[in-house]
C-alpha cells in the first residue's frame, strides 16, 4: 500500500491525461460489448424474421453496428494515444526527478553502489513502472466502471443472468488477479533482482574488459554471467507459468459463465419472455463482458515486479545525504582563507579518524603543497573542503566563516579541481570544455587550451575542438586528457584550486608540460596541491607534511628537497 500510493502521487502531475484515458479505456470495452452483443441480435433477428417468425427494421441496427465498429476503432486508437503519452511523460519527468534525488549522494553515498546497478534503477527500474498505469490503473478502474454498467443493463433483461454475469467477472477480475499477485510477487521481486545483477556485471565486464583479457578471467567472467542469466530465467519462467494458469482459469470461468447464463436464458425463451434474438444478444454479451478483465490477472502478476522496481527506486530517493546543506547561507566571503582547526574526520561511525586533529592555515592566493604516504588524509582533506563528505569534531572555515554555512553546490562553484583520475565525457572537446562554462566563445576555448600547453595537439586532431574523446577520454594520451582538464578548470576561473595527483602516471615529458600549465592556473588562486612528484613542489610556496591524519611539518619547498629530491627524512612521502 505504501508503495502504491507513492506511485499515484508521483503520477500526479498527469490525473488529467490519466482519467481521460481510463475513460477513453472504459468506452472501448462497453463499445465493444455492445458491438458484439448487438451485432448477435441483429443476425439471429434477421434469420428468424427470414423464416417468417416476425419483422425487423434493417437500418437502424445496421446504422448502430457501423456506428459501434467506428466509435471502437477510434476509441481504440485515442485510448492508446492518450495514455501511452501520458506514461511516457511520466516517465521521462521522474528520470528526471530520479537525477535530482540522486546527485546530493555523490559521491559519499554513491559508494555503496555499482554503477550498473545505478544505471539499471535509472532506466529499467523506471521503465517496468510503466505497468503500473498502463497494464494496472487504467484498466482495473475502467473495468470497476464497465462491469457496473454491464451489470445495471443485463438486469433490464433478467436479475439471474445478471447475478451469474457479475459473479463471473469478479472471479475473472478480481478473485483472479489478486492470486496471480499473490502468486507472482517473490518471482517479481527476484526478476527485477537478478536483472539489475546482470546489468551490473555485463558494464563491469564491459569496462573492466582489458584487465579480464590480461589475465585470462575473461571466461570465468562469462561463465557468471550465464549463470545470472539463468537466475534471471527461472523467475520469469516461474512467471510464465502463472500467466498461463491465470489465462487458461479466466478462459474457464467466461465459459462457465455462458454456460450458466444460457441455463437460465433458454428457459425465458422456451417461455417466450425474451425473443429469440435475446438469446444470442446475452450470449454475446456476456462472452464479450470478459474482454474488460481479460488482461487484469496478468497485469496482477506484474505488480510484485514493480512494486520491486519502485522500492529500489524509493531506496535512493530517501537516502540521506552525508552532508546536509544549510537552510539559509551565510554571506559571501570577501576572501578565499582556508583554515582548519583541530579538524577530525572519519568514514565510519565505528571507524579510524582520517583526519585526527588538523591544524592548517591557508592564505588567500597562497600555492600550499600537500604531501604523506598513501592514507595520511590528503585526500580526505579535499572531500571535506568540497563538502562531499562531512567533519565530526573541530573546525574548518572558509574566507573567515564556517565551511558549514554555506551549501555544497555554492562551496564547489568556489573550486576548480584537477585530479589523478580526470572523467571525460564521451563526447567531443568542445563539449567537455562548455561542462565548465556553458557561455564560452570558441576565441574563449582557444585561449583555456592555449594556457594549458594543449591547443596544438587538440588542433592536430581530426575534427579539432570537435573530436570525440572517446570514453573516459581514451582517444587522448594521459598527459592530453590531463591538459584539456586544466583548460576546464581555467575556463571555470574559480577562486579556489584543488589539485589531487594532477601528474601521477605521467611521462617526463607529459608530466612537465602539464606543470607549467598549472603554473599558470595556479596564478591569483588559493591552490592546494596534493602530491607525491618532486618537481610538483617547485611550483607551490609552502609544503605541508601529513601523517596519520595528522600535521608532522611545514615549511619551505627547500627544506624537503636537495638536488630535485625529497630529503632522506622525507622519503616516506613519495
Amino acid at each position: 500500500m505504501k508503495e502504491l500510493l507513492r506511485l499515484l502521487q508521483l503520477f500526479r502531475p498527469y490525473w488529467r491525461a490519466m482519467l481521460a484515458g481510463i475513460g477513453l479505456s472504459a468506452a472501448v470495452v462497453l463499445t465493444n460489448v455492445a458491438l458484439l452483443a448487438v451485432s448477435g441480435w441483429f443476425i439471429t433477428a434477421m434469420a428468424l424474421a427470414g423464416l417468417g417468425m416476425g419483422t425487423i427494421n434493417y437500418f437502424t441496427p445496421a446504422a448502430g453496428i457501423r456506428a459501434l465498429a467506428i466509435i471502437r476503432a477510434v476509441g481504440r486508437y485515442g485510448e492508446r494515444l492518450v495514455t501511452h503519452d501520458a506514461t511516457l511523460h511520466g516517465l521521462a519527468e521522474l528520470r528526471g526527478w530520479f537525477y535530482q534525488h540522486l546527485e546530493p549522494l555523490a559521491p559519499a553515498r554513491l559508494q555503496f553502489y555499482r554503477g550498473g546497478d545505478l544505471l539499471s534503477r535509472i532506466r529499467a527500474d523506471i521503465d517496468t513502472l510503466d505497468n503500473f498505469y498502463l497494464r494496472v490503473l487504467a484498466p482495473s478502474v475502467a473495468a470497476a466502471f464497465s462491469v457496473l454498467l454491464m451489470t445495471a443493463f443485463i438486469t433490464l433483461y433478467s436479475g439471474p443472468v445478471a447475478l451469474i454475469n457479475l459473479a463471473g467477472l469478479l472471479a475473472a477480475g478480481l478473485v483472479l488477479p489478486l492470486w496471480a499477485q499473490w502468486l507472482g510477487n517473490a518471482p517479481g521481486e527476484r526478476a527485477v533482482s537478478r536483472r539489475a545483477d546482470l546489468r551490473a556485471a555485463v558494464a563491469d565486464s564491459v569496462r573492466g574488459l582489458g584487465e579480464l583479457e590480461v589475465y585470462q578471467a575473461s571466461a570465468r567472467q562469462a561463465a557468471t554471467i550465464d549463470r545470472l542469466g539463468a537466475e534471471l530465467i527461472a523467475p520469469q519462467r516461474q512467471q510464465a507459468r502463472i500467466d498461463g494458469l491465470s489465462s487458461a482459469l479466466s478462459g474457464l470461468a467466461s465459459r462457465l459463465t455462458l454456460w450458466l447464463a444460457l441455463l437460465v436464458v433458454i428457459p425465458l425463451v422456451a417461455s417466450q419472455q425474451l425473443g429469440g434474438a435475446d438469446l444470442a444478444m446475452i450470449a454475446f454479451f456476456v462472452l464479450a463482458g470478459f474482454e474488460g478483465v481479460a488482461a487484469l490477472p496478468l497485469a496482477f502478476q506484474s505488480l510484485g515486479e514493480t512494486f520491486a522496481a519502485a522500492r529500489r527506486i524509493f531506496e535512493i530517493v530517501d537516502a540521506e545525504p552525508m552532508v546536509t546543506d544549510p537552510s539559509h547561507e551565510a554571506d559571501l566571503p570577501a576572501k578565499f582563507d582556508i583554515e582548519f582547526k583541530q579538524l577530525r574526520m572519519r568514514y565510519a561511525p565505528d571507524g579510524g579518524w582520517a583526519l585526527d586533529g588538523i591544524d592548517l592555515k591557508v592564505a588567500a592566493g597562497a600555492r600550499v603543497a600537500i604531501v604523506g604516504p598513501t592514507g595520511s588524509g590528503k585526500t580526505s582533506l579535499f572531500n571535506v573542503l568540497l563538502r562531499f563528505w562531512g567533519y565530526q569534531e573541530g573546525s574548518l572555515d572558509l574566507g573567515g566563516q564556517p565551511l558549514t554555512g554555506f551549501s555544497g553546490e555554492t562551496v564547489r562553484s568556489w573550486c576548480a579541481v584537477v585530479a589523478q583520475q580526470t572523467h571525460l565525457f564521451n563526447a567531443s572537446v568542445r563539449d567537455n570544455l562548455l561542462l565548465a562554462c556553458p557561455d564560452a566563445s570558441q576565441d574563449a576555448l582557444i585561449a583555456a587550451l592555449r594556457q594549458a600547453c594543449v591547443y596544438d595537439e587538440i588542433a592536430a586532431l581530426p575534427q579539432g575542438l570537435d573530436t570525440l574523446v572517446g570514453e573516459i577520454g581514451a582517444r587522448l594520451s594521459g598527459g592530453q586528457a590531463r591538459r584539456v582538464a586544466i583548460a576546464r578548470a581555467l575556463l571555470k576561473d574559480a577562486p579556489i584550486l584543488l589539485l589531487d595527483e594532477p601528474t601521477e602516471g605521467l611521462d617526463v615529458t607529459s608530466e612537465q608540460a602539464v606543470l607549467q600549465a598549472l603554473e599558470a592556473l595556479m596564478i591569483g588562486r588559493t591552490t592546494l596541491l596534493v602530491t607525491h612528484r618532486p618537481q610538483a613542489l617547485r611550483y607551490v610556496d609552502h609544503v605541508v607534511v601529513l601523517g596519520r591524519g595528522r600535521v608532522l611539518e611545514q615549511g619551505k619547498p627547500a627544506a624537503l628537497l636537495q638536488g630535485g629530491q625529497y630529503l632522506p627524512s622525507y622519503a616516506s612521502i613519495n
